[in-house]
């Protein structure tokens, strides 16, 4: 039994997740997975009737009580500042300890590949993934400003990195292609203007594949990443990198497969409870429209029934949406007519007829 609990969210997350959440119920019945559902209230809507973002003691009860965490969306307009957003997310990435963000960028249809064919003929096999790292970095909003809103305003964050928290994500880049038969391993920083931060991260990176002689390894500073990502996506296999240039990256990346409807995403510490979420957030301009696309959610629940045990869950459901894109099932975003209704119902409907 897998025991899951549901955060809707915000936006257009309640619209999506309903699809993931019958997908893996579905595959899993057919595969002999038994999925538990808890459904949490916490969002936007809770948070301006009661104040509430994310309540006491629930991460202590969601470490015992969940197996993984399936998140929709948060953020909404009605909430100008985001606090409930920035208490939910972080709170359960950094609460949890959530140090792996892994960002499978992988085309499922060539013909949502934006760039010209390649001068050789091959057909494009874009297939990467990015480690993320979740729980340090810019995004850990220390800082502060002084003299706010005057013409001599000074506005500071700091990017934190620890030799812990680096080796950790570098290493779990390199376990990871091990285990999944990757031979490259490439490493992306700034170190050439951020000596001493990035300057941690070469070393530390040095000396992780210094234990993986057999593998393929390469540094890129960011903005040199950046350009070969669009001119040469095949290249890459495994990326690792820091927070900021991770959730950079991703997002590029993304627009290479589809786009952010396409998008999955797993916030991940072995031994604890990961959180699986669409990259898209809460897109609220969508919203209540019937457009959003269900395909990252339904992925980002083929990540959760992957790392907890479930491969063939995980195959069906990434076998189904690669099946509605090759026919053309699809939302606006991705090419197609369809609604999110009509693009979920054609993919559990696959999913339980089979391939």
């Amino acid at each position: 039994m897998i025991r899951v609990a549901l955060l809707p969210g915000d936006g257009v997350g309640p619209e999506v997740l309903p699809v993931a959440r019958r997908a893996l119920e579905i595959a899993g019945a057919d595969n002999h997975v038994d999925y538990v559902f808890e459904e949490l209230p916490w969002g936007a809507d809770h948070f301006l009737a009661t104040g509430e973002t994310l309540p006491e003691g629930e991460l202590r009860r969601l470490r015992g009580d969940a197996d993984a965490i399936l998140l929709g969306a948060l953020g909404d307009p009605r909430v100008p500042g985001n606090e409930h957003a920035r208490d939910i997310l972080f709170g359960l990435r950094f609460g949890l300890d959530l140090y792996i963000n892994l960002r499978p960028i992988k085309l499922l249809h060539p013909g949502l590949c934006p760039l010209k064919p390649r001068p050789d003929g091959i057909e494009r096999v874009i297939d990467m993934v990015v480690f993320r790292e979740n729980t340090e970095g810019a995004y850990v909003n220390i800082g502060g400003s002084f003299k706010r809103g005057t013409p001599d305003e000074v506005a500071i964050n700091e990017d934190l990195n620890t030799y812990k928290g680096v080796k950790r994500i570098v290493r779990a880049a390199f376990e990871y292609a091990v285990e999944r038969g990757r031979h490259r391993v490439t490493m992306c920083d700034k170190a050439n203007a951020l000596a001493y931060a990035h300057g941690l991260w070469r070393r530390v990176f040095a000396e992780v594949a210094a234990e993986f002689p057999f593998l393929k390894t390469e540094v890129e500073y960011v903005d040199a990443l950046a350009m070969k990502l669009v001119r040469h996506p095949e290249h890459y296999a495994v990326i690792v990198t820091s927070n900021l240039f991770g959730d950079i990256l991703s997002d590029e990346a993304s627009a290479l497969i589809g786009g952010l409807g396409l998008a999955a995403s797993a916030n991940l510490h072995p031994g604890r409870p990961g959180m699986f979420e669409p990259v898209h957030g809460s897109a609220p301009d969508i919203a209540g429209s019937g457009t959003a696309n269900p395909m990252a959610a339904v992925l980002s629940a083929a990540l959760l029934a992957e790392h907890t045990g479930a491969p063939r869950v995980a195959a069906a459901l990434e076998g189904a949406v690669a099946a509605a894109l090759a026919e053309g099932v699809a939302t606006p975003d991705a090419g197609g007519a369809g609604s999110t209704a009509e693009v979920g119902d054609w993919i559990c409907e696959r999913i339980e007829r089979g391939p």
